[in-house]
């Protein structure tokens, strides 16, 4: 077992131009923003972003990041359509590939299980089929010959997540209400790197909260962040909810001065009040 710690832009410098890279959390609620800081300062691009999208999605689009996305849906939650994925979006900026939420979670579980599909109802009688059209039916081959959706994995080079806590061997702790489905984005990748509130010692992560909260297992982590305050302005309950006074002023600032105003095109990592 060896130690898995390391900064942020360490990070980022694992990354490469045209990597399919995913992005835990879920809208504006506990995304890896300390990372998504780094990512933009950095000069990789070319990205296909898989993400239940909040505002990592839409400042990488800002910035001219993504080629291709994948995603179920673009949200600030308390704004409901993230302003600056819809302006790129608009703009024809990059491909999308929008499916129903639960063919996403079937893409990502068969990646996980490194299947090539797996069926599922959901997108069946909607339509998500004929915005895919690359999408498969498969039937079922018993009697009930049922017809399924053919979701194929989502198969991601590298995972970009962040949990309450963690230890340093990649152990992830979450203690919110809501796991959301970062184990399986770092599960469905190649590499996944954790970013959490705080690293603790091994032993320290069930004193307090059950095993049952540990929700990313080292075997699957690459290596391990600790950024306090490393989801804001997005919520990390129950360490802090979503600053909304920043999320405004994000959403109704344009982007280059928004970028402008906080140097590398996001905030500064700190901790939230």
């Amino acid at each position: 077992m060896s130690d898995k710690t390391m900064t942020a832009d360490e990070v980022v410098s694992r990354l490469r131009s045209g990597m399919t890279l995913g992005i835990g959390g879920w809208g504006s609620r506990r995304k890896p923003m300390a990372l998504v800081r780094a990512l933009l300062r950095s000069d990789v691009t070319d990205l296909t972003i898989v993400s239940y999208g909040g505002p990592d999605v839409g400042m990488l689009a800002a910035a001219g990041r993504i080629r291709k996305l994948v995603a179920a849906f673009v949200t600030l939650d308390s704004i409901p359509l993230e302003p600056h994925y819809r302006a790129a979006r608009e703009a024809g900026a990059f491909e999308l590939v929008e499916v129903d939420e639960a063919m996403f979670m079937w893409g990502l579980r068969a990646a996980a299980h490194r299947l090539p599909f797996l069926p599922v109802r959901a997108g069946i009688g909607s339509d998500v089929m004929r915005v895919n059209p690359g999408l498969r039916t498969v039937t079922s081959p018993y009697d009930d010959q049922e017809t399924f959706v053919a979701m194929p994995a989502l198969a991601l080079d590298a995972a970009l997540v962040h949990l309450n806590r963690a230890d340093r061997l990649g152990n992830g702790q979450c203690l919110g209400p809501d796991p959301y489905f970062d184990d399986l984005f770092c599960e469905a990748a190649d590499a996944a790197y954790v970013s959490c509130e705080r690293i603790v010692d091994t032993a320290e992560l069930t004193k307090e909260a059950p095993p049952q909260s540990l929700l990313v297992k080292r075997h699957t982590v690459t290596g391990v962040v600790e950024a306090p305050g490393g989801a804001h302005f997005t919520s990390c309950a129950p360490d802090y909810g979503r600053d909304e006074a920043v999320q405004r002023e994000y959403a109704t600032t344009p982007w280059p001065e928004f970028a402008a105003r906080y140097p590398g095109g996001g905030l500064h990592d700190r901790d939230p009040e």
